[in-house]
């Protein structure tokens, strides 16, 4: 039983950590170096992310600034921002590839409010499906007797306060 409630909260513990991954990578008004982690370039026949192969800094609250580490990637980085789902224009300046983030109008804080609460919606699913598959290994260890009625109700009990803890970890996660 302590096998469960142990497996139940590393994976808890993940999806946390996806769901601040994901939350990261959510484009609003500010720069921030974690938009560009997702977008891999050919880099000599590898894909390979941006900050792997090129500084990223943010100069300043809007504007985001890659240099690659090896010069004759800036056509490839370039590239692959292009067709990149961001949405945002790259200005390349032979040395440096500059990315300008517009400012937010209504519409658009809507539906990034939208896709937040889905991304939050969608770590919530994932906790609740491992409490689920938690219970039926604790149902089949109870099946099987290896524990007792008493000792799988105190299971179940633990199980739900364990989700209900990373519950309301995802609503801080999702205010931070």
């Amino acid at each position: 039983m302590q096998h469960i409630l142990k497996d139940l909260e590393t994976r808890m513990s993940q999806a946390i950590e996806t769901l601040s991954r994901e939350l990261a990578s959510v484009r609003t008004g500010r720069a921030s170096a974690a938009l560009l982690e997702g977008i891999r370039v050919d880099y000599y026949g590898t894909p390979t992310t941006i900050p792997q192969m090129a500084s990223v800094t943010v100069p300043d609250a809007r504007t985001l600034m890659v240099q690659p580490w090896d010069a004759t990637q800036l056509k490839a980085i370039e590239k692959a921002l292009i067709t990149s789902d961001l949405g945002l224009t790259p200005s390349n300046d032979g040395n440096a590839i500059r990315l300008t983030i517009p400012a937010l109008t209504e519409e658009r804080r809507k539906q990034l409010a939208k896709s937040v609460g889905k991304i939050a919606e969608d770590a919530r699913v994932a906790i609740r499906n491992i409490r689920r598959e938690a219970n039926e290994k604790l149902k089949a260890l109870a099946k099987d007797k290896h524990v007792s009625e008493d000792d799988e109700r105190r299971g179940h009990d633990q199980i739900q306060k364990a989700t209900d803890r990373f519950i309301a970890k995802v609503d801080v996660v999702l205010i931070q």
